[in-house]
């Protein structure tokens, strides 16, 4: 069963049985939102390119990053699905990023997803936005975190996935930000570490 998530919402990621999940996938999802008026109708939907990242942290430091210039860490715990450059038809994951937490280095104490608008178009411009954590070995939504209210922002610093002792928990934090890549948000994520 699935949680949504609201900002600043947690949720363990062990499994309901007691075991904990090996491998999740944080997936994002958008359309372009449709223009208004008669020609803006005609013309249609204006494509996004929006980009999804993962940073990985040891101490609030950053180590590594996994984005669509850099697909897998370089410990080969976390993967990239790839470049979309314009969404979707609302038809599943456009972007993804798999995260193998058994393989994930000890040092390695959060791990940050972001995305942004690499086209610098804001929020305000794109509809149906959602990032969600699936169980990959069963295919199980696990948590779903819907961006809303569009916005003048071309960014949002999604959600973290972070150790609490031997176990793992995901913090939904849906921070707004301005930034056309991972590298311009490092300022607004160091806070929210």
């Amino acid at each position: 069963m699935s949680v949504n998530l609201n900002k600043g919402q947690q949720i363990s990621l062990s499994k309901s049985d007691g075991g904990t999940l090996s491998v999740v996938r944080m997936g994002l999802g958008w359309q372009a939102a449709q223009r208004k008026g008669f020609l803006a109708k005609l013309a249609g939907a204006r494509e996004i390119d929006l980009d999804a990242s993962a940073v990985l942290f040891s101490d609030k430091q950053p180590v590594d990053v996994v984005f669509f210039r850099h697909l897998t860490s370089d410990d080969g715990s976390v993967h990239h699905s790839g470049d979309n450059l314009v969404g979707g038809t609302g038809q599943g994951d456009d972007e993804s990023i798999a995260v193998d937490l058994r393989r994930v280095p000890p040092h390695i104490d959060q791990i940050v997803f972001t995305v942004n608008s690499f086209t610098g178009q804001t929020f305000k411009e794109v509809q149906n936005a959602y990032c969600r954590l699936i169980d990959e070995s069963t295919g199980e939504e696990l948590a779903r975190y819907t961006l809303t209210g569009g916005g003048e922002h071309t960014a949002q610093i999604m959600a973290k996935v972070y150790r609490s002792g031997t176990t793992w928990q995901m913090a939904a934090l849906g921070e707004p930000a301005m930034g056309r890549t991972f590298q311009d948000l490092m300022p607004f994520i160091g806070p929210l570490l």
